[in-house]
């Protein structure tokens, strides 16, 4: 095996882990604007439209911290390659599907091979970057991350507006293909191998709890907000907390008879780990149910169609990149504080927004905002990441790299829920005051954010690297 010390991560094999990373992430967000037309093509069901967008997050999050723990123990590399295979196979069957039931089991398997690439990209690049060029490494890949939301709206409005060659909502799986392929190549010729120094077995009890507890929360949450609560999903999610017990005390247990659980508490006890997670989750949150309401509001809003709905977002696209690239120079001066500075920013963007829909404006006068929100984005994201990873052992790269995203995914699951069922609930009022009353969630969050997130950088055990 090709180990981290002789060979290292070059600007192309970056390059090509970012690609890696930008399918998966891409491909959470891209359904969402043709679920119309897949309606109308398959006949299918609410029901079935909600599994398209769920299974894929339900998959993706379930598997997320086993992938790390199998790229630790049998390298990276090759669970990269055998995630971006199959992930490519599977947007084939999505875009061959010939009915609702038929794409719901494939977007599942698109979404567990999701959960096997992303992990990998975090891991290599903590064992095999440099510790100078670890920083600019990470916030390349918070760029991406928070890219690919963006993208996926953009891209899926366009491509289905298009309807190229008359393939209508299958082109936004097709177009997987050409770059998962490459992908899987470029990753063989530029990526190099790596895996933990130690390799532990795989937890498979803490795996299948960590799983119960996962599908609980979010198949409650989701099929309850879709069926008015029946008492069977109010049953899931009573059960929930006694889930986490059973997975709490199991994972205890696995420690103290001397063997590695699947979330080993060097990771979870870290400060800098367990505050970035828990200042993160509610965030993205918010940002995944704001990402769920913009699109529906710039269209039944604004009355935009779908392909100008997605361009309308591309100010914050840039804002986020820019401010994706800026996160290194500015940790360098403010450290950690760089995500209050973020979080701040976002919620001076939202005040704006919620200033234009009261003003009754013209759709144009939302982009200051839009880049405000973009750019205090990247800030929160890019920081919070290269925060949280910092702070994890370097024998421990992949688990750490699945814990923040199934953080990550799980609560952008459960933010597109939430938010997207008040949405829902009050769009009788109005597509711009459902999205005004999303707003001030946003806002009340990302001022919370900014305040806990500036007082947490003061406790004299933070670092301000």
């Amino acid at each position: 095996m090709t180990t981290v010390a002789e060979r290292k991560l070059g600007s192309l094999g970056l390059a090509t882990l970012l690609l890696a990373a930008l399918l998966p992430m891409m491909d959470a967000f891209i359904v969402n604007v043709a679920l119309p037309t897949i309606a109308d093509d398959l006949g299918a069901s609410g029901a079935d439209l909600e599994l398209v967008v769920a299974g894929y997050g339900l998959a993706f999050t379930v598997f997320l911290v086993l992938s790390g723990r199998l790229g630790d123990a049998y390298g990276r590399k090759r669970v990269l390659v055998t995630g971006l295979v199959v992930f490519t196979l599977a947007s084939l069957l999505c875009a061959l599907a010939g009915a609702g039931g038929w794409l719901v089991a494939a977007r599942v398997l698109q979404g567990a091979a999701a959960a096997l690439i992303v992990p990998q990209v975090l891991g290599t690049i903590q064992a095999a970057v440099a510790a100078e060029r670890k920083p600019r490494a990470m916030s390349r890949y918070a760029a991406v991350s928070g890219l690919a939301a963006i993208l996926g709206l953009v891209l899926g409005g366009v491509l289905v507006q298009a309807d190229l060659w008359g393939t209508s909502w299958r082109l936004i799986f097709l177009v997987n293909l050409p770059l998962g392929i490459a992908a899987v190549v470029l990753t063989l010729l530029l990526v190099p191998e790596t895996r933990s120094p130690h390799p532990t077995g795989i937890d498979l009890r803490g795996t299948a709890l960590l799983g119960t507890t996962i599908v609980l929360l979010l198949v409650g949450l989701n099929r309850g907000a879709l069926l008015g609560w029946p008492w069977w999903t109010v049953a899931l999610l009573v059960v929930l907390p006694c889930a986490a017990i059973v997975l709490w005390r199991t994972e205890t247990r696995v420690v103290e008879q001397g063997r590695v659980p699947l979330l080993p508490p060097s990771v979870l006890t870290e400060p800098r780990v367990r505050t970035g997670l828990l200042l993160v989750a509610p965030f993205l949150a918010a940002w995944a149910g704001y990402l769920f309401a913009l699109p529906l509001t710039l269209q039944h809003g604004f009355g935009l169609d779908p392909a100008p709905a997605g361009l309308a977002v591309a100010p914050m696209s840039a804002a986020f990149l820019a401010g994706s690239f800026a996160v290194p120079k500015l940790r360098a001066r403010l450290g950690d504080r760089t995500m209050s500075a973020g979080a701040l920013g976002q919620a001076v963007g939202v005040l704006w927004l919620l200033g234009v829909l009261h003003g009754d404006g013209a759709v144009w006068l939302v982009m200051p905002g839009l880049v405000l929100i973009g750019l205090g984005q990247a800030l929160v994201v890019g920081s919070s990441q290269i925060s949280v990873l910092g702070a994890v052992p370097t024998e421990y790269a992949g688990v750490g790299g699945g814990v923040l995203v199934t953080t990550q995914q799980g609560s952008m699951a459960i933010g597109v829920t939430a938010f997207g069922s008040l949405y829902t609930a009050l769009v009788v009022t109005g597509h711009t005051t459902a999205f005004a009353v999303i707003l001030v969630v946003q806002f009340v969050i990302a001022t919370a954010v900014a305040v806990i997130g500036y007082r947490w950088t003061r406790t004299p055990h933070q670092s301000q690297r």
